[in-house]
């Protein structure tokens, strides 16, 4: 057993991390995509399909990405550096407002 005081353990923190990422990611991509898909075969209009069509292409995108994230973040934890993840915060950000903007064009023209 290590150092009680250890501000972290051998790889944890991060793991988690990644798997929280890997959640956000395959729920926006795969609930993006189904929704696409319901707007399109619902005639919904086009923004709303687009909408969705982002929000999982920014699904996808940061699915891709889990695998170089974890990476940096191990090394920054083993080299003492401070960590960066605002790009990835910002895609899963925008994933969400669109997913955001398609549910309101969907709520205000279905009625």
């Amino acid at each position: 057993m290590g150092d009680p005081y250890e501000i972290w353990d051998q790889g944890l923190q991060s793991e988690r991390t990644r798997l929280a990422w890997v959640r956000t990611a395959v729920l926006l991509a795969t609930g993006g995509l189904g929704a696409a898909g319901l707007a399109v075969r619902t005639s919904l209009p086009l923004p709303a399909a687009a909408a969705f069509a982002a929000a999982a292409l920014c699904g996808g995108i940061l699915l891709i990405r889990t695998g170089a994230r974890f990476r940096r973040v191990q090394a920054a934890l083993h080299g003492g550096r401070p960590l960066d993840h605002r790009a990835d915060a910002v895609l899963a950000w925008l994933g969400t407002l669109a997913v955001v903007a398609g549910a309101l064009v969907f709520v205000l023209t279905v009625r």
